[in-house]
């Protein structure tokens, strides 16, 4: 996981590690600028000083993502401990690869390939120098072209057009060293794998890759044409380069048009916040928002919890940094005039746990959003998850304990989701290394005590038969097929290497954990149907959602993926639903296939013009691995669409929860659409306006929403296609909203 080679390639020897880091004392910081301070707020202020304290105190033996200050105290520890030299040198290489200092890294990997006669029975053998030399020079040539000239094309797999490099050396001598390693090790298809995309960046794939370690292009080629989504990050001033982190579509200020939101999760890293200006471009609104100094941050989720008409956010931190993530979460209250502030302490949700995840959900039905976080607990250093319950007054009060146990393990996703429709609000906890948890919401019963009463879940994972794979990420509920109940999706999170990736398109067998895609049997239990329905494809999910990006009524499912690693080059992949009866790779036909980390995406309207956009951050762990972020548009499929715009008022505002269900008139006859609003998977933020696609129909029979808090029925009939429309709880008649449709 924390290699920058493939996994096995220069070994990290921890133990080495901590030595060097003793015989030269520990930095007083982490290299990098101090943050200009909080927003205009005092909680802003206080934050911004408490992540300062936080990151002036970072451990370089346990954090491993301050990589230049690691290479440098493994440098001074060389000449303080000669003995340990050719031990040391891999490692100081390896950082200084994660750190982007390349050429450093490529000159001492070369020199390991001569080393002097005493020290050869230490160094590294020649295949594993090629190998790091390999992905050393890959990142060079990245470094210098798809990062630092980033375009339309850039990274995307099948790499072509102005994505081919201009500066080749990087891909020479990646491909000279890849040959070396498969001449040594002809069975080594991590090092095939990257040696294609190497010809790939020079425009000689296939033609002038060596027949023997050709990966076909018919394994690449898409299932089904969705057409091209062109990627409009580079001309709007979007592709703003970032670590891994989340991203949110949402209309923030109530003008009608969505803004963008990302966070970063490096430890100087800004958040980010880009305002719709309603005329095809957007503008850095960060200063002025009050966001100044609120840093980092793996994952944003949002929801308006508060009911004051304003979506909020809550940024969560230190996931994946184990011992060394001890970072406080933020809420950011949303001001209604484009500002936000720090309101963490005064709602009673400051706490210092590792975590990326965290879902709202109205479990208790009394009409405000709750909040559940999901903590990374470790052997000897538990973490227990949080549940907060929403006091109706700006503040939360901690009912963990009414979920029992909660240190659950290593959590990685989670998701709040009626699946036996008895109008509450279950909920799934994806564990890393675990089984997963299935938490049946089963209501109250009175307690003695300042709350009267107590809420009671039971875990039915087992019965349920949903608590694989055993290694798992992101996760949510949907409708797949849209039969009226809440289906399960959960991302395998386990790769052994790139060899997995090129045996898949070898046709060969795999070894990775893959996803699990489980249909809900209506009766409380599930059905594994991820083979049958065609999503059983090898792929390391990270950031990943859904949404109808054809507008067929169908809900299609895009994956972010990649891992630590730096060799983790490994295409982001997009997945069409053909009506519910198996999902199709689009990804090249899409052209989405980027080959850069991939964390979190946000599927949304951006253009008013019917169709949902997917936005994604890019980047990952390490110092150097930033990457751009892209927005691809959409290029519209000719099926029509309506756009509910809910309002919750016994109900919570955002009206997160409530169930939707659109009867539509076709040349086939009546068929039903589904959908549950909320912001989707648990790995980036959709609008919680509420976009569907409605096929070829010929009409709108009618449009059925079902309130979360009351049950409530709501039946609209006669309405028109291709519009947006505001529904409120309560108020008989959908009321159309005009809307400006923008040109990117």
């Amino acid at each position: 996981m924390i290699s920058a080679a493939p996994r096995g390639t220069i070994p990290a020897a921890v133990g080495l590690l901590a030595l060097a880091f003793a015989c030269t004392g520990r930095p007083e910081r982490p290299a990098g600028s101090s943050p200009a301070g909080g927003g205009r707020g005092s909680g802003a202020r206080r934050m911004a000083e408490r992540l300062e304290k936080i990151t002036r105190g970072l451990d370089p033996t346990k954090n491993m993502f301050i990589n230049s200050t690691r290479a440098d105290y493994l440098k001074t520890g060389i000449a303080k401990m000669p003995g340990q030299r050719m031990s040391l040198l891999p490692l100081v290489a390896d950082e200084l690869l994660k750190a982007g200092r390349t050429e450093e890294a490529i000159a001492i990997a070369q020199s390991l390939l001569h080393p002097a006669p005493a020290d050869a029975v230490e160094a590294p053998s020649p295949a594993q120098s090629h190998e790091f030399l390999g992905l050393a020079f890959m990142r060079l040539g990245e470094q210098e072209n798809c990062v630092a000239h980033h375009g339309i094309d850039s990274c995307l797999m099948p790499i072509r057009g102005s994505g081919l490099h201009t500066l080749p050396r990087g891909s020479r001598g990646a491909i000279e060293e890849f040959s070396r390693l498969l001449e040594e090790k002809p069975d080594d298809l991590g090092g095939r794998w990257l040696m294609n995309i190497a010809y790939m960046t020079l425009g000689e794939y296939p033609d002038k890759v060596p027949r023997k370690w050709l990966i076909p292009p018919s394994t690449f080629a898409s299932e089904y044409d969705i057409k091209r989504f062109y990627d409009v990050a580079p001309k709007l001033g979007l592709s703003i380069s970032g670590h891994a982190g989340g991203a949110i579509l949402e209309d923030f200020d109530g003008d009608g048009f969505l803004d963008i939101m990302f966070s970063s999760m490096g430890v100087r890293d800004q958040l980010r916040y880009f305002h719709n200006d309603g005329d095809g471009s957007f503008s850095d609104r960060t200063e002025a928002a009050g966001l100044t100094g609120e840093l980092g941050g793996l994952n944003i989720v949002h929801a308006d919890y508060d009911n004051d008409g304003h979506p909020d956010v809550l940024v969560l931190r230190g996931g994946w940094m184990k011992t060394g993530g001890r970072y406080p979460n933020s809420l950011l209250h949303n001001n209604g005039d484009g500002t936000f502030e720090d309101v963490t302490e005064e709602a009673g949700i400051l706490s210092l746990h590792p975590t990326q995840t965290g879902a709202w959900g109205d479990y208790d039905n009394d009409g405000f959003v709750d909040l559940f976080i999901g903590n990374e607990s470790m052997p000897g250093d538990p973490n227990p998850s949080e549940l907060f319950h929403n006091n109706r007054d700006g503040t939360f009060g901690d009912r963990s304990i009414e979920l029992g146990n909660t240190d659950f393990g290593y959590v990685k996703g989670v998701a709040w989701g009626d699946y036996n429709n008895d109008g509450r609000q279950d909920l799934y906890i994806s564990i890393l290394g675990g089984e997963n948890r299935l938490l049946r919401n089963d209501g109250r019963r009175p307690r003695p005590g300042p709350h009267g009463e107590e809420w009671l879940f039971s875990d039915v994972a087992r019965q349920a038969g949903v608590t694989g794979p055993s290694d798992s990420f992101s996760t949510w509920f949907w409708d797949y097929d849209n039969d009226g109940w809440e289906d399960l999706f959960v991302a395998g999170y386990r790769i052994t290497d790139l060899s997995d990736l090129t045996a898949m398109h070898l046709g060969r067998p795999t070894r990775t954990e893959m996803p699990r895609l489980y249909h809900n049997n209506h009766d409380g239990t599930f059905s594994d149907v991820t083979h049958a329905m065609r999503l059983d494809r090898v792929a390391l999910p990270m950031g990943s959602n859904f949404g109808d990006l054809d507008n067929d009524g169908w809900l299609d499912v895009y994956i972010g993926t990649g891992e630590p690693s730096l060799g983790a080059l490994i295409p982001n992949r997009l997945f069409r639903n053909a009506e519910g009866r198996f999902f199709q790779d689009v990804t090249t036909s899409a052209d989405v296939g980027n080959l850069q980390k991939g964390h979190g995406v946000a599927f949304g309207d951006l253009d008013n013009d019917g169709d949902q956009d997917i936005l994604e951050e890019m980047g990952g762990w390490f110092e150097s691995d930033m990457a751009p972020h892209v927005l691809f548009r959409n290029p519209g499929h000719g099926h029509h669409w309506i756009t509910l715009r809910l309002e919750g008022r016994r109900s919570n505002r955002s009206a997160i929860g409530a169930r939707i269900k659109v009867r539509l008139m076709t040349a086939r006859g009546g068929r039903d659409v589904y959908l549950t609003a909320g912001t989707g998977g648990s790995f980036g933020g959709n609008s919680l306006q509420q976009e569907i696609g409605l096929g070829a129909a010929t009409g709108i029979e009618a449009i059925q929403v079902t309130w979360p808090a009351t049950g409530e029925v709501q039946m609209f009939r006669d309405v028109a296609m291709d519009r947006v429309y505001r529904v409120v709880e309560s108020e008989a008649g959908l009321q159309p909203v005009t809307v400006k449709v923008l040109s990117f």
